[in-house]
């Protein structure tokens, strides 16, 4: 099998009008289509679907705990941008030794994480 890239990363909500506030307003996202399910695009090859579990015959039974990383230019800037639109972040901002990352969630409790490589990881 040949994977060509990712298209697109499924995201369960309880609300979609809640959520569809939340990824284009406050996280600032493009919305590119609304027929279906909500897609938002995610850089340059990758959307993001909000899904109600309800519409494909399956419920809501919990929010990804794993999540998704949004890579941004200043990880510290973004966490100031978001944090003034009252999104409550997990703890401080990590620094791996080659990215910083700073771990929230969205209104259904979904984890996502600001993101960005500063240097190469070690061999």
């Amino acid at each position: 099998m040949i994977v060509e890239r990712t298209d697109f990363i499924s995201v369960p909500v309880t609300d979609m009008e809640r959520s569809k506030r939340f990824y284009g307003d406050t996280l600032g996202l493009e919305k590119v289509s609304d027929a279906g399910f909500p897609e938002f695009q995610l850089g340059e090859n990758v959307s993001l679907y909000l899904v109600s579990m309800e519409a494909i015959g399956g419920q809501f039974s919990g929010p990804h705990t794993a999540g998704f990383a949004l890579r941004v230019p200043d990880v510290h800037e973004a966490r100031k941008e978001l944090e003034a639109k009252n999104v409550q972040f997990n703890g401080d901002i990590h620094d791996s030794g080659v990215c910083h990352m700073a771990f929230f969630a969205d209104p259904d409790g979904n984890h996502i994480v600001l993101h960005r490589r500063y240097a190469a990881p070690e061999a």
